[in-house]
């Protein structure tokens, strides 16, 4: 449920932890731990808060958006997973969306869509619907992209999730 300064104060409580500490305590956590399921914990946790408005400046101030990127880097596929779902929860924010460009996100969603798992390659194709525009469809639209999305696209029978995504995207930035 999104929420908005005065609700987070009323469910806060007086002693409770504010929202960007306890996002940054999150942090904090996943930096100093060096337990794979604990990291995992902590990014599903942190990818959760994405799809709030009323954390975005929080997710930028505190670097979130970078460590989910970082997450797409490593060899571990749940880490992978929750980290393009982090992505995708919060690109539909324009300044989001910017940061994730800037630190070089488009390849890394991209590759996401030759994942094995198949809430990876879910987000990925979400994010990309959200981060095409007019100063990415250059990255975003090329050849191969466009052929693995059209696969997707074409996979209904299989996957109605991948098929309904792949079409929106292509509705949207393609065929429009």
């Amino acid at each position: 449920m999104f929420t908005n300064a005065q609700r987070q104060v009323e469910r806060t409580g007086r002693g409770g932890t504010p929202r960007d500490q306890y996002l940054q305590d999150l942090v904090t956590q996943f930096q100093d731990s060096t337990d794979e399921g604990y990291k995992e914990r902590i990014v599903a946790n942190l990818s959760n808060f994405a799809y709030d408005p009323y954390n975005y400046a929080f997710m930028r101030q505190l670097n979130i958006l970078e460590l989910f990127l970082d997450c797409i880097t490593e060899p571990n596929e749940r880490l992978v997973e929750f980290g393009v779902g982090g992505i995708c929860n919060s690109c539909v924010d324009p300044a989001n969306a910017s940061v994730i460009t800037q630190c070089g996100g488009i390849p890394l969603v991209v590759q996401c869509l030759s994942s094995p798992v198949k809430n990876t390659v879910n987000y990925a194709l979400g994010a990309l619907y959200y981060l095409c525009n007019l100063s990415t469809k250059n990255e975003i639209l090329k050849p191969d992209v466009l052929r693995i999305i059209r696969d997707y696209s074409a996979a209904g029978a299989v996957n109605s999730s991948f098929s309904n995504l792949a079409n929106a995207f292509l509705d949207k930035h393609v065929n429009s």
